[in-house]
């Protein structure tokens, strides 16, 4: 099982959020910093269901790093058909919303396009996280351009630049 969780932080608290993230031993490659409507994603892999990524992760992570006054939203997605395993750091992530009856249609689509480097199928708030490469903000406007046109169903989309800080 694979799940994501994205933090949004007060201003001025992200540092903080992500130093108890590590405390967590949260892999650093699985800790984004983004540019976006989230400021930090972070990835859980191999698990053997949901009750494990409640206990090891969602509430350590909810009770522990999310301190009142420190972070203002989390979103959970839980990823209900996985897309191909990355290895490389990705330059965006883009969210995505879809037709419901279109869903795995639009992630065969994705895995289609040369930069996409992965698409899930999620629960939560959006319906597919797909994560892309570019070699900067004019390739990442055509690739999204081409995902608009191109994926079927599309209702949405909102994109976040991972940053180039390492953890």
């Amino acid at each position: 099982m694979k799940a994501y969780m994205g933090i949004t932080c007060k201003a001025g608290a992200y540092s903080e959020t992500l130093q108890g993230l590590m405390k967590l031993n949260i892999p650093k490659r699985d800790i984004f910093l983004l540019f976006g409507p989230v400021d930090i994603l972070v990835q859980f892999k191999d698990m053997a269901n949901l009750e494990e990524f409640k206990h090891k992760w969602f509430d350590p992570v909810r009770l522990k790093c999310c301190k009142e006054g420190q972070v203002k939203k989390t979103m959970t997605f839980v990823v209900i058909q996985e897309g191909s395993r990355y290895e490389e750091e990705p330059y965006a992530f883009v969210f995505l919303n879809v037709q419901s009856h279109l869903l795995e249609k639009a992630q065969e689509a994705l895995i289609e396009i040369s930069n996409v480097v992965s698409a899930d199928i999620v629960l939560g708030s959006y319906d597919i996280i797909c994560s892309v490469r570019a070699g900067g903000h004019d390739e990442l406007e055509q690739l999204i351009s081409t995902i608009q046109r191109t994926v079927p169903g599309i209702e949405g989309t909102a994109t976040t630049i991972v940053s180039g800080i390492r953890i």
